[in-house]
C-alpha cells in the first residue's frame, strides 16, 4: 500500500537578531520502508527521533525536502490540492494526546462528523447516522454525541479520536503514540479496540510508539529509528528474539519485567 522511498526532512536552526540559519535538524535523514495492505507497521524509537514527522510526511501534512512516498501505486508528493484533498478520505491519523486534540468548544458530533461534512455530500440525517455508528463501535453509547470534550475521561476521550478518524471510512491510519498517555489498564483496552477495528473495517495501520512492549502484539514489522534513521528493520519476532542493532538491543532491555518473588 506505501512505498517510503529516501524519504528527508530538516528543520533550520536560526539564532541571532537576524534569525540567520546556523545548522539543521535532521529530523528524518534518508529513510525507506514499505507497508503492506492490512499490515500494521510499527515505529519505534525514543522522543525526538523522528517518529511523528514521518507519520506527518506521509500524511502530507508536511512537505518532504526530497524522497517519495507511493500510496497504492501513486506519488502523492506530486498530488494537486484537490487530488490530496480526495487522498484525506483514505488516510486518518490518531493523535497522541487525547486531550489537546479535540476542540473543546465543540461537542462530540460536531468532532466526529467534521471530516464528513467537508468532504461528502450527505443529509443531516445520514450524518447523523455515521456518527452514531462510529461512536457505538468505539464503544461508547450515541447519546453521549452532545457532550463536550471535558466531561469525558482520557480513555473516552481517545475513543473520541478514533470514531473521528473511522467515520471517513480510510484505508489507512497513523496511530501516533495513542496510548502513550493512558494509564496502563486504559492502554490495553484501546490496543484492543484498533485491533478490532483492523479486522472489522480492513484498516492497514503506522504505529508509532516509543516502548517496543506496546508494539509486541500490535505489529507484524516494525523498524527502529534513531537520530532520524531506521537503524533496524524486519519482523517484529526476529527483531525481538535476534536484535542486530546495540540501540534495539538496549530498548529491549528497558521493558519492565515483573518479579515472581514479589507475587503473593
Amino acid at each position: 500500500m506505501i512505498e517510503v522511498r529516501s524519504l528527508k526532512k530538516y528543520f533550520p536552526i536560526k539564532r541571532g537578531i537576524l534569525r540567520k540559519t546556523v545548522g539543521f535538524v535532521k529530523a528524518v535523514d534518508d529513510i525507506s520502508f514499505s507497508i503492506r495492505e492490512g499490515q500494521t507497521y510499527g515505529l519505534v524509537g525514543e522522543s525526538g527521533c523522528g517518529k511523528t514527522t514521518t507519520g506527518r510526511l506521509l500524511l502530507r501534512l508536511l512537505a518532504p525536502d526530497s524522497g517519495t512516498v507511493i500510496y497504492n501505486g501513486n506519488n502523492i508528493l506530486n498530488f494537486t490540492k484537490e487530488r490530496l484533498r480526495r487522498l484525506r478520505r483514505e488516510m486518518q491519523v490518531i493523535f497522541q494526546d487525547p486531550f489537546s486534540s479535540l476542540n473543546p468548544r465543540m461537542n462530540v458530533r460536531d468532532i466526529v462528523s467534521e471530516g464528513l461534512l467537508l468532504h461528502e455530500n450527505m443529509t443531516r440525517a445520514e450524518v447523523e447516522k455515521r456518527c452514531d455508528r462510529a461512536l457505538e463501535m468505539v464503544g461508547l453509547q450515541s447519546r453521549c454525541k452532545w457532550r463536550y470534550p471535558h466531561q469525558f475521561s482520557g480513555g473516552e476521550r481517545q475513543r473520541i479520536g478514533i470514531a473521528r478518524a473511522i467515520i471517513m471510512e480510510p484505508k489507512f491510519i497513523v496511530c501516533d503514540e495513542p496510548v502513550s498517555s493512558l494509564d496502563v489498564s486504559i492502554q490495553a483496552k484501546i490496543l484492543k479496540l484498533l485491533k478490532d477495528l483492523k479486522k472489522t473495517l480492513n484498516l492497514t495501520y503506522l504505529f508509532i510508539a516509543h516502548d517496543l512492549s506496546i508494539v509486541a502484539n500490535m505489529c507484524e514489522r516494525l523498524a527502529i529509528m534513531l537520530n532520524g534513521k531506521i537503524v533496524e528493520e524486519g519482523p517484529t519476532d526476529t527483531v525481538y528474539m535476534k536484535p542486530s542493532h546495540p540501540y534495539t538491543k538496549k530498548l529491549l532491555k528497558s521493558i519492565p519485567v515483573p518479579d515472581p518473588r514479589s507475587r503473593k
